[in-house]
C-alpha cells in the first residue's frame, strides 16, 4: 500500500509542466531537451516512470520515499524560484515551512525548502530544490512519510543532488 500512496504522492509532486524523456546511464541523463549528472543513487532505490512527468524517479520502499529529478527548457519560465515552487506544491495544503534557503548549486544559487504539507490529508515531509541554467529549470524533489522516513531518505538524496552538473563530455 505505502508503495502506491508514494507513487500517487510523487504523481502529484511532479505535475508542473511538460517534461522531458531520455534514458540515464553510469549517472549521466540524456533527454530531448538537456543532458546532466547526479550524483550515484544506491540500488536501495528503483526507478520508475510516472506518466512521462519527470526526468528521473525512484521509490524506496524500505525508506517509504520517493525522490525526483525533471527539468523543463523554456524560456518563458524565467521567472522567480519561488513562483516556481509555488507550481510543484499544488494540491498540497496545510503547508508548514520548516526551512526556505537560497543554497549555491552549480555555480547559481537555488532555492531549497523544506516542509511538511498534506495531500488529501496524508501528511508528507518534502524537500525541494530548484535551479535555473540556461534556459532551463531543474527541480529535485524528495517526499516521504514524516519523521524517521525522512531522515533516514535525506542523505541519499542530498548525494544525488551534490553531484549534478551540466558540464557532461559526449562520452
Amino acid at each position: 500500500m505505502s508503495r502506491w500512496l508514494g507513487t500517487w504522492l510523487f504523481a502529484g509532486l511532479t505535475a508542473m509542466g511538460c517534461a522531458t524523456t531520455g534514458a540515464l546511464q553510469n549517472d549521466v541523463y540524456r533527454g530531448a531537451q538537456t543532458t546532466y549528472r547526479i550524483g550515484d543513487v544506491s540500488s536501495e532505490w528503483t526507478p520508475v516512470t510516472v506518466d512521462d512527468h519527470n526526468d528521473l524517479a525512484w521509490h524506496s520502499d524500505a525508506k517509504e520515499a520517493v525522490m525526483h529529478v525533471d527539468t523543463n527548457c523554456d524560456p518563458a519560465l524565467d521567472i522567480p524560484l519561488k513562483a516556481l515552487r509555488g507550481h510543484l506544491l499544488i494540491g498540497f495544503t496545510d503547508r508548514e515551512v520548516i526551512d526556505d534557503e537560497v543554497v549555491p548549486m552549480y555555480g547559481r544559487e537555488a532555492l531549497r525548502t523544506h516542509l511538511i504539507a498534506k495531500l488529501d490529508g496524508v501528511p508528507r515531509e518534502i524537500v525541494l530544490q530548484i535551479l535555473k541554467k540556461n534556459d532551463c529549470v531543474y527541480d529535485f524533489g524528495l517526499i516521504t512519510p514524516p519523521g524517521e522516513a525522512f531522515e533516514s531518505a535525506l542523505p541519499d538524496f542530498d548525494q544525488m543532488v551534490s553531484g549534478f552538473t551540466t558540464d557532461v563530455g559526449s562520452s
